[in-house]
């Protein structure tokens, strides 16, 4: 399953950002270097960028911007969340996770009361496929273990969580910078989800 692409042509015309716009965003951080994408063409390299994304995002900046800086925006979309830290118990209160799932957590994690920002992820990430029933209770156990086990990697990389079914076993898989992934067609595709773009809407609950 390849993600879909949109040329910088494309994107400039569909949103009706100028080039200079689209720039300084990068500069400022608010679009990620590694949404640039070159590829060759039959008229030579060309940017591409995860067409779904992109646009996700400048439509966010378009609608924020009125409201916050570019540094604030900058702040908000960054990855650098290492002041960000939470009681289990304000988790809940924040609902950002229920009780339920935040006692299961635990009873697996076997950590303390208190949340950095890579537990907050791992539990929310759990919170968001239990409660849509896309995995049960022992593909929990097998999903916080594959976080836990690349925290530092996940810290540092664009990465998507991918699980999948097979003849009923569950496979738990981390992608890392990458454009798109293939399965055999006998595999079920369970859930798809972008961990950078969790981070960024726990990020958003702290605004």
């Amino acid at each position: 399953m390849n993600e879909e692409l949109i040329s910088k042509k494309d994107l400039l015309d569909l949103t009706g950002i100028s080039y200079g716009q689209l720039y300084r965003w990068k500069r400022k951080d608010l679009i990620p270097e590694d949404w640039f994408i070159r590829k060759s063409t039959f008229t030579g390299q060309e940017t591409f960028f995860p067409k779904q994304k992109i646009l996700e995002r400048i439509d966010k900046i378009q609608t924020m911007k009125e409201n916050l800086s570019l540094d604030e925006l900058a702040d908000m979309f960054s990855p650098n969340v290492s002041d960000i830290k939470l009681e289990a118990d304000e988790l809940v209160r924040r609902n950002i996770v229920s009780r339920p799932v935040m006692d299961f957590y635990l009873e697996n994690e076997k950590g303390n009361l208190s949340f950095p920002f890579s537990r907050i992820l791992e539990v929310f990430i759990l919170e968001k496929l239990l409660q849509s029933g896309e995995i049960n209770l022992d593909e929990g156990k097998m999903l916080l273990q594959v976080l836990i086990e690349n925290r530092d990697q996940i810290k540092q990389k664009r990465t998507d969580l991918v699980m999948t079914r097979k003849l009923g076993v569950t496979q738990c898989l981390l992608l890392m910078n990458t454009e798109g992934y293939h399965f055999d067609s006998g595999t079920k595709l369970v859930s798809h989800i972008s961990i950078n773009a969790c981070m960024e809407e726990i990020k958003a609950r702290f605004v």
